[in-house]
């Protein structure tokens, strides 16, 4: 029996998929303003040089799939049936847990041991 994607999942999921088309955009912008660039950016006062917007942007892609990786975990929890429970202890994980942190895997407990 497959199990259904509980809501908040399905929200994260587009979230994500937003995020990750939206960074995509803005590389590939920022990619044509490299290449019509004259040269150094490094003295511009009017703010961050490309290069630095480019590490940015690069670093929120990234974020984005990482989070798109913790969603695929998830949803692999939903089908086994262990979604919503916690690795360490075995116990149901709060709605409230879930809805702050869809992805998560110890419940607040456990998760502070882990420290």
């Amino acid at each position: 029996m497959t199990q259904e994607l509980p809501p908040r999942l399905l929200r994260l999921a587009t979230e994500i998929d937003a995020r990750i088309i939206a960074r995509d955009r803005e590389l590939a912008e920022l990619a044509d303003a490299r290449g019509t660039a004259d040269g150094d950016d490094e003295h511009d006062p009017e703010g961050a040089t490309l290069s630095d917007e480019w590490s940015r942007l690069t670093g929120l892609r990234a974020a984005a799939l990482r989070d798109r990786t913790l969603l695929e975990a998830a949803v692999l929890r939903v089908a086994a049936g262990t979604y919503g429970r916690c690795e360490r202890c075995g116990r149901t994980i709060p709605e409230e847990r879930m809805d702050a942190v869809p992805t998560a895997v110890r419940c607040v407990a456990c998760a502070a041991h882990r420290r």
